[in-house]
C-alpha cells in the first residue's frame, strides 16, 4: 500500500511540474501597434486554428513539434503567412502585425473607410483623434450590451445618468449633472427636433439602439458647433453602406415578470377619436355624449402577447463601389408595467415638514410599439465631389392604462377598524410621438487638398399626439379592510375627455469652408461658415368635463361597469382657450471662424461664434391675458478655445474653454395656466431669460492599443440664470400653486471623471466613475413664532445641488469574448446617487430622488452558418425608484419613515427577458 501511494504521488508531482506545450502570441496593427481583436490564427496542415483575445493575444495549446506555416487574417487586413519551427516546450511569444488591404486612415472625426465605424477599435480612435472632448459607444457595444433603446445605452457613458419613463425605461440623458434641458441631440451630425409638448430636449427612448452605428457624446463645443448645450451634445451616427454587400438580421421575444406575476389591464384603443369634436364640427358646435365613443373606458385585464423585438439592415456598393445605399429598419412591440404608492403630502401650518394627507396605489400597464426606418444614400463621382442623402423615421406608439385607489387620511380614516375613504381613479391614453429627418449634403475638394466646400439642406418634423385620453374618478369605501367602489361622482371633474397635439418643422441649411495651408512651417487650417433654421411649432389642446346626470349612481345598481354610465357635459364648447394651444417660432442665425495649428506635439483650436435668435409665441386663446404675444430677440457671442498636447506616442493630454448658452422652450415662455397634472398646475414665464454659461474642461488620454483606454477628467461650469422649475404659490390665491420657470441668480457645477477599459485576452473590463458638485441658492418659505407666539411666514435663502444632479454616478461591465466557441457574455451594473426630483417652495421640502443601482445582463452564442442566439435581461434587482422628503414629521402617523426620511412615492418595475436570433452576411 505504501509503495501504491508512492508511485501515484511520483505520478501527480511528474504531471504538475510538466510544461505543457503551446504556442503564444499577439497580434498587431502594422501602422497603430493597436491590438486586434477576432483576427484568425491557424496553423496550416493541422487542426489549430484560433482567434485572437480583446487584447489581441492568442495561444494554440499542445502543437505539434515541426516547421509549419502560420497563417494569420482578419478582415480588411492583408492575410499573413510566416513559417515557424515549433518546439516540445520553451517556444517564444510571438508578435506579428497585419497591414490594411487599402488606407484607412481616420479624420480628424469621420471615418473614411467603409463598414469599420462600428467597432471598438474605431470608437478609440475617435476619442483620440477628435477635436473636442468625446466619449463613443461603438455600434459592436451595442449590439453586445442588454440594451434595446438609446436611452438605455447612454447611461453606459461615464458621466451621465437617465431620466425614466412611469415603466422604468431611460428616456433621458443628464450630462454631468445638467438636467435634460441643457443637452441637445443630433443624428449624423444635424440637430433634430422634439416632439415634446412642452420642452425642446428629445426622448431618446423613441430610438432604436440597433439602428446605430455608434454614439458619440461631445462634452466641449467648438466654434462650428451650434452652442445651445451647456451639458453635452448627443450625435446618433446611424448605420452606413458597406464596402460590400452585407445583411443584418435579428428577431426576438420576451416577457416582464410584472406580467407574470399580474394582469396586464388594456382597453379598447380602436375607438379612439383623433380628432376633438370641436376640431370635427367647428368652434361653435356643442358637443353630446355620442361624440365621446367608450371603447375607452372599456377596460380588460389578461396575460399579454410576448414581447417582439425584430430588426433588418441592407446594404452595398455599386457601380465600380461610386454608388452606396444603406436600408434598416427596427421594430419593437413591448408589454411594460409599474407597481406604484404614492403619499402625496402638504405642508402644514404648524409642522416644518410635510405631512401626508392620502396614499394612492398605481398600476401602470403600457404596450410600447416602437418603429425606425433609415435610407442613407452617397455617390462619390471622383475623389473631389460627392453627395450624400438621408432620410430617417422613428415613430414611439404607446398604449397606457393607468388604474389607481386612493386611501384618504384627512376624514373618516381608522386603522385599526379599517375603515376609509377612496377614489377609484382609470387613466387611458395613446401617445404617438415621431421624428422625421430628411439630409442631403455635399463635400467639395475646390483645390486640391486646399480648400474644401461642406454643405447640408435639411427637414426635419416631429410630432406628439395625445388623442382622447380618458380620466374617470368613481366614489369608494374602506369597510372592516375591504374595499368597494360606490358611485359615480355628480361634481367636479368626475370624468375628462382630453385632445393634445403638437407639430414641429425645422428648415435648416449649413455651409462650411475650409482652407488648409502652412504658416511659418505649422499646419493650418481656417475654417469658417454658418447655418439659418426656421423652426415653427403649433400647439393644441382641448378638453371636456363631464359629469353624472344622475346624482349618485351607485355602482351595482346603477351602472356595472364604466360604459354603463350616464354622463352629461358641463362644457359642450370644450375648453381650447388653454396656454397650450399657441402657435410659435423660432429663427436661428449663426457665423463662426475657427482656426486649427497643428505641430507634431500640440494642435490648437479656437474661434468664435455668433448666434442671432429671434424666438416668439401667439396665444390663439388669450381669453383675459395681459401679453397674449411675446418675444425674445437677443445675440450672443461665443468664444471657445481646445488644446491637445501630445505627451508621449499614445497619450495627450487636453485642455478646453468654451461659452454656451440654453434657450428657453416655447411652453416655457407663454404665460397663463397650462397642464394641470396630477398635484399641482403648470404655468409659463414670458419673463424668464436663457441661461449662460462659461465651461472649463482638463482631460488627461491614454490608448496603450485599439481596445483599451484610460481617461482622468476635470469639469467646472458656471452658469448665469440657470433655469429651474419651482412650485410657487400664486400671490393672490396661495392655495393656488404653480410649476414655473425661472432664472436664479449664478450657479456653480464641477466635478471630476474617470474611464477606464482594459481587455485581457477573452476577459474585459469597462467601468467609469463621475462626481459632481453644484450649488445654486434660491429664494424658501419658512414659517417662526414671533414673540407672542403666533406664527409669521419668512424667506430665507438656501443652496442646494442643480435639479436632477447626483454627486456620485457610475457603470462597471465586466465581458467575456469566447473567441473559438463564439460565446460572448457581458454583465452590466449602473449606479445613480440621491438627486433632486422636485424643489419645493418651503425650506428643506425638496422632494429627493433614492440612489439606486440597475443591473442587466446579455449573451450570446455564435455559430458557423451565420446564425447567433442571444439573450438579455433587464433589471435584474428589481431596483426601486423611491422618491423621499429629508426628515420626518414626528406628529404623522400616517408617513412611511426610513432611514431617517419620509417616503413619497415607490415604483417597482420587475425584470424582463428576451431570447432572440440573429443571422450576419
Amino acid at each position: 500500500m505504501k509503495s501504491t501511494l508512492q508511485v501515484l504521488l511520483c505520478l501527480l508531482l511528474s504531471i504538475a511540474t510538466a510544461k505543457a506545450t503551446s504556442l503564444k502570441g499577439y497580434v498587431y496593427d502594422q501602422k497603430t501597434g493597436e491590438a486586434i481583436a477576432g483576427a484568425s490564427v491557424q496553423l496550416e496542415q493541422t487542426d489549430k486554428a484560433v482567434l485572437t483575445g480583446l487584447d489581441g493575444s492568442f495561444e494554440i495549446k499542445h502543437p505539434p513539434a515541426g516547421t509549419f506555416t502560420l497563417k494569420v487574417s482578419y478582415l480588411m487586413y492583408k492575410a499573413l503567412l510566416k513559417q515557424i519551427v515549433i518546439l516540445k516546450e520553451d517556444n517564444p511569444t510571438l508578435k506579428i502585425y497585419l497591414s490594411e488591404s487599402k488606407d484607412k486612415d481616420l479624420s480628424e472625426v469621420l471615418i473614411s473607410g467603409k463598414g469599420d465605424g462600428g467597432s471598438e477599435k474605431t470608437a478609440r480612435r475617435i476619442e483620440q483623434k477628435s477635436l473636442q472632448l468625446v466619449n463613443v459607444v461603438s455600434g459592436r457595444a451595442i449590439e453586445a450590451s442588454p440594451d434595446l433603446t438609446v436611452a438605455n445605452v447612454i447611461q453606459r457613458v461615464s458621466g451621465i445618468s437617465i431620466e425614466r419613463s412611469s415603466n422604468g425605461d431611460g428616456q433621458y440623458a443628464i450630462v454631468r449633472g445638467m438636467d435634460k434641458r441643457y443637452n441637445y441631440t443630433l443624428v449624423n451630425g444635424v440637430k433634430i427636433p422634439s416632439p415634446d409638448n412642452k420642452f425642446r430636449y428629445v426622448p431618446l427612448d423613441i430610438f432604436p439602439s440597433e439602428l446605430l452605428e455608434r454614439l458619440e457624446v461631445y462634452k466641449t463645443l467648438t466654434p462650428n458647433m451650434e452652442a445651445d448645450a451647456i451639458g453635452g451634445v448627443v450625435n446618433m451616427v446611424m448605420k452606413d453602406a458597406p464596402e460590400k454587400l452585407q445583411i443584418n438580421a435579428n428577431l426576438a421575444a420576451g416577457y416582464s415578470q410584472m406580467f407574470i406575476d399580474r394582469d396586464f389591464m388594456g382597453f379598447n384603443a380602436s375607438d379612439i377619436s383623433h380628432k376633438s369634436p370641436y376640431e370635427v364640427n367647428g368652434k361653435d358646435y356643442k358637443a353630446t355624449t355620442s361624440d365621446f365613443p367608450k371603447g375607452m373606458v372599456d377596460y380588460t385585464s389578461k396575460h399579454p402577447a410576448p414581447n417582439v423585438i425584430g430588426g433588418l439592415s441592407i446594404g452595398n456598393r455599386y457601380f465600380n463601389n461610386k454608388f452606396g445605399i444603406l436600408l434598416a429598419g427596427s421594430y419593437q412591440n413591448n408589454y411594460r408595467g409599474s407597481n406604484s404608492t404614492f403619499y402625496n403630502s402638504q405642508l402644514v401650518a404648524t409642522d416644518k415638514v410635510e405631512k401626508v394627507k392620502n396614499m394612492d396605489e398605481r398600476q401602470y400597464s403600457e404596450q410600447q410599439k416602437r418603429y425606425g426606418a433609415h435610407a442613407k444614400l452617397d455617390y462619390v463621382f471622383n475623389k473631389n465631389h460627392k453627395l450624400s442623402l438621408y432620410n430617417a423615421y422613428v415613430n414611439l406608439n404607446s398604449l397606457q392604462l393607468r388604474d389607481s385607489k386612493l386611501v384618504d387620511f384627512s376624514s373618516e380614516y381608522d386603522s385599526e377598524k379599517g375603515n376609509a375613504k377612496l377614489i377609484y381613479a382609470t387613466r387611458t391614453r395613446l401617445t404617438e410621438q415621431q421624428i422625421y429627418n430628411g439630409t442631403l449634403q455635399g463635400d467639395h475638394q475646390l483645390i486640391a487638398e486646399k480648400l474644401k466646400l461642406h454643405w447640408s439642406a435639411v427637414y426635419s418634423s416631429a410630432k406628439n399626439e395625445v388623442p382622447d385620453q380618458n380620466n374617470i374618478n368613481i366614489l369608494g369605501v374602506r369597510e372592516n379592510f375591504i374595499d368597494r367602489r360606490t358611485y359615480a361622482q355628480a361634481i367636479g371633474d368626475a370624468y375628462t375627455r382630453r385632445w393634445e397635439r403638437n407639430t414641429e418643422d425645422d428648415k435648416a441649411g449649413y455651409l462650411d469652408f475650409t482652407y488648409n495651408t502652412l504658416i511659418a512651417g505649422i499646419k493650418t487650417e481656417f475654417t469658417v461658415g454658418g447655418l439659418y433654421r426656421d423652426k415653427q411649432r403649433s400647439s393644441f389642446y382641448n378638453q371636456y368635463v363631464l359629469t353624472t346626470n344622475t346624482p349618485f349612481a351607485l355602482y351595482g345598481t346603477d351602472f356595472n361597469n364604466y360604459t354603463e354610465i350616464n354622463w352629461t357635459i358641463k362644457n359642450p364648447a370644450g375648453s381650447v382657450d388653454n396656454a397650450l394651444t399657441y402657435d410659435a417660432s423660432e429663427k436661428t442665425t449663426a457665423g463662426y471662424g475657427m482656426v486649427t495649428l497643428s505641430t507634431e506635439k500640440l494642435q490648437i483650436i479656437g474661434g468664435l461664434r455668433i448666434e442671432h435668435t429671434n424666438q416668439g409665441y401667439k396665444m390663439l386663446f388669450p381669453a383675459a391675458e395681459l401679453r397674449p404675444i411675446g418675444s425674445q430677440i437677443y445675440t450672443d457671442y461665443l468664444p471657445s478655445l481646445n488644446l491637445k498636447y501630445k505627451l508621449a506616442d499614445k497619450q495627450q493630454l487636453r485642455a478646453s474653454y468654451f461659452r454656451s448658452l440654453n434657450r428657453p422652450g416655447f411652453y416655457e415662455i407663454v404665460p397663463g395656466t397650462g397642464l394641470i397634472q396630477d398635484d399641482y398646475k403648470e404655468k409659463g414665464n414670458p419673463d424668464l431669460k436663457r441661461a449662460m454659461a462659461d465651461n472649463f474642461d482638463l482631460r488627461y488620454e491614454l490608448f496603450p492599443n485599439g481596445n483599451d483606454q484610460l481617461l482622468v477628467g476635470a469639469f467646472y461650469k458656471k452658469i448665469k440664470n440657470p433655469i429651474e422649475y419651482t412650485i410657487q404659490a400664486d400671490p393672490t390665491r396661495p392655495q393656488d400653486t404653480y410649476y414655473i420657470p425661472g432664472n436664479f441668480g449664478d450657479a456653480r457645477n464641477y466635478g471630476l471623471e474617470l474611464d477606464y477599459i482594459k481587455f485581457i485576452h477573452k476577459f474585459g473590463i469597462k467601468a467609469n466613475y463621475t462626481y459632481t458638485h453644484s450649488r445654486i441658492t434660491t429664494s424658501k418659505s419658512t414659517r417662526y413664532r414671533d414673540e407672542a407666539g403666533d406664527l409669521q411666514p419668512a424667506t430665507v435663502d438656501q443652496s442646494r445641488p442643480l435639479y436632477g444632479q447626483s454627486e456620485h454616478i457610475g457603470n462597471i461591465s465586466l465581458l467575456y469574448k469566447g473567441g473559438k466557441n463564439g460565446f460572448d457574455a457581458q454583465i452590466a451594473a449602473a449606479y445613480t446617487g440621491p438627486r433632486i426630483n422636485t424643489i419645493s417652495q418651503f425650506l428643506n421640502n425638496d422632494l429627493w430622488q433614492q440612489g439606486f443601482i440597475q443591473m442587466d445582463l446579455s449573451a450570446e452564442k455564435k455559430f458557423k452558418n451565420n446564425l447567433s442566439i442571444f439573450v438579455k435581461g433587464g433589471n435584474l434587482l428589481n431596483t426601486p425608484l423611491k422618491l423621499f422628503i429629508k426628515g420626518t414629521n414626528p406628529n404623522d402617523p400616517n408617513a412611511t419613515v426610513f432611514d431617517g426620511k419620509t417616503l413619497i412615492r415607490n415604483d417597482y418595475y420587475k425584470q424582463t427577458y428576451l431570447l432572440g436570433l440573429r443571422y450576419k452576411l
